[in-house]
């Protein structure tokens, strides 16, 4: 028995880091009916084992422990100010960054023949294709923003399974809100229509509509962090809670189709609940903005260990959350953010502290102004 909690202590850590390598979307990888196991029952037979029951609990009290020592100590004041700073030039980039991620899986999405998510198929194709061109060139992005906002909505009403492919919704409206950036058609043409004494300038029909979109939405581009924010935390927490949680059928046939318990040599029913609680864990920090980068990298990795450890996980189901998950390290939680809040307190503090002779003033996440 102790070198059986010795082998445990050892690859909790392990356990942990690789249990997003199990939160994939489970129905692109296995199919089946759905699972009847009580979630309840899964759960407490689960952890009614003590070795699982330690793991859980201590990785629970290590997140808690390392979160309050964060906030205890705050270290690397000097190195976050300057990083916020580097990532502060790429933010011009953003919108393209989330066509780029939005537009290639609608296109691919398109021509593999299903809708939004791998598990809605349908046989027209030529709306989403359309959709996905259009965005990756940046053509009246605004509007064709809306419109698969739209066709996501009513395709989500017609079969509530596209709920596994929720971030859309953020990113749709977050490209609604900051347009086309650049590079983009929209920008190009717009400089040429701008341009006293060019032929374009005097025919375009939408010039005046486009400066006005402009206008209009300038105000709220600041809200776009916290518009994808929201929907990726309710994407990860929905996928670890029903998919792991709720249905826990189907996770264990992932675990035992991948010989997960060969990578981390733990009971099987373990791994779900790992996968489940981690990905409930990221999905919660992000809907509140709590640590949002770090919390962002966590996903992040998560993602590429599905990648490398499922094989057949369709990655284009996954280049969407790539892409928003990229967005918020670069742009931070956005407003109405726990982050924020955190910051708030400590603004007075920091502005008086000395770092290499600057004073670090606990300066905002880079918001879009």
């Amino acid at each position: 028995m102790n070198r059986r909690w010795l082998a445990a202590a050892i690859c909790v850590g392990t356990l942990l880091g690789v249990s997003g390598t199990a939160s994939a979307h489970v129905k692109y990888v296995v199919d089946g009916p759905t699972d009847v196991v009580n979630a309840i029952s899964f759960l407490l037979e689960v952890l009614s084992d003590p070795l699982n029951a330690a793991l859980v609990g201590g990785g629970a009290v290590a997140v808690v422990v390392a979160v309050l020592g964060y906030l205890w100590v705050r270290p690397f004041a000097r190195d976050r100010a300057v990083l916020r700073r580097t990532l502060a030039d790429y933010d011009d980039l953003v919108p393209w960054m989330l066509r780029l991620s939005v537009g290639l899986p609608l296109v691919g999405a398109g021509f593999a023949g299903y809708f939004f998510s791998p598990v809605v198929h349908v046989e027209g194709r030529l709306l989403q294709v359309a959709v996905g061109f259009l965005l990756l060139f940046g053509l009246a992005t605004r509007v064709v923003a809306v419109v698969g906002l739209l066709a996501y909505l009513g395709g989500l009403f017609a079969d509530p399974a596209l709920l596994l492919a929720s971030e859309y919704v953020g990113g749709f409206l977050a490209i609604a809100l900051l347009g086309g950036g650049r590079p983009s058609a929209d920008q190009m043409l717009q400089q040429v229509a701008d341009a006293e004494g060019t032929a374009y300038g005097r025919i375009d029909p939408i010039h005046s509509v486009a400066s006005w979109l402009n206008r209009v939405t300038t105000p709220y581009e600041r809200y776009a962090p916290t518009l994808v924010r929201l929907a990726l935390g309710f994407n990860f927490f929905y996928l670890g809670f029903v998919e792991k949680m709720v249905a826990p059928g189907q996770a264990l046939a992932v675990v035992e189709k991948y010989d997960l318990t060969g990578v981390v040599p733990v009971d099987p029913g373990l791994w779900v609940v790992g996968a489940g609680l981690t990905e409930m864990a990221v999905g919660f920090a992000l809907f509140v903005g709590l640590f949002t980068r770090a919390t962002a990298t966590v996903a992040f990795l998560m993602l590429t260990l599905t990648l490398f450890g499922l094989p057949d996980d369709p990655v284009l189901a996954h280049v969407t959350l790539f892409g928003m998950v990229s967005m918020l390290f670069i742009t931070g939680a956005g407003p109405f953010a726990v982050d924020g809040w955190l910051r708030e307190r400590r603004t007075g503090d920091l502005s008086r502290t000395e770092t290499n002779g600057e004073t670090y003033s606990g300066r905002t996440t880079n918001e879009r102004v």
